[in-house]
């Protein structure tokens, strides 16, 4: 399936991907869960993630933030405070630092308690897609608080994107692990 493009598709790409994330956490083993990631190896991965998730909980409270982030601009803005998706002082070419401030914050966060956020943040982003129609949430220009764009694309962003992202990461720890 290509990217969402309708309600339909958003929450079904989302729960399927999210399936298969969890199914693919409930298949590592301990060593794969035990040891740390390290992809200094693959000249491949230069992007800045792929040194600063070292674990399967920074992973997951990732996931968890980039929820948190939607639920609260939509939640702020369909109740009039006008809010953008990013905090300040972030913008979309500096949201890394805020992805490590993120990291940073939950490195006390233990495993157990960041998979129960996730499963209660992906919950809430889920029904909260459900209470918009599909012209709502795939039509442009809708929401003045959204700009240009469609406010189902930051939902796509942070589910099943997101959790294809996650995906690749495990996947790619799990393959080191086999060596």
């Amino acid at each position: 399936m290509g990217r969402p493009s309708s309600k339909t598709d958003l929450l079904t790409a989302a729960a399927e991907n999210y399936e298969k994330l969890n199914a693919l956490i409930m298949g590592m083993t301990e060593r794969e869960l035990a040891s740390p990631f390290d992809f200094s190896g693959d000249v491949k991965k230069k992007e800045a993630h792929w040194k600063r998730d070292v674990n399967l909980r920074d992973v997951i409270v990732h996931l968890y933030e980039w929820h948190q982030l939607l639920l609260e601009w939509v939640h702020a803005n369909r109740n009039g405070m006008e809010k953008p998706f990013l905090p300040e002082p972030y913008n979309w070419r500096t949201y890394g630092a805020m992805n490590t401030e993120f990291w940073k914050k939950h490195q006390n966060t233990p495993l157990d308690d960041a998979v129960r956020m996730f499963e209660q943040s992906h919950a809430e982003v889920m029904k909260l897609a459900e209470s918009f129609s599909n012209e709502e949430l795939f039509s442009k220009g809708v929401f003045a608080w959204a700009g240009s764009n469609a406010i189902g694309s930051y939902f796509v962003s942070v589910t099943s994107s997101h959790y294809d992202w996650a995906m690749k990461k495990l996947k790619a720890h799990r393959k080191i692990c086999l060596k």
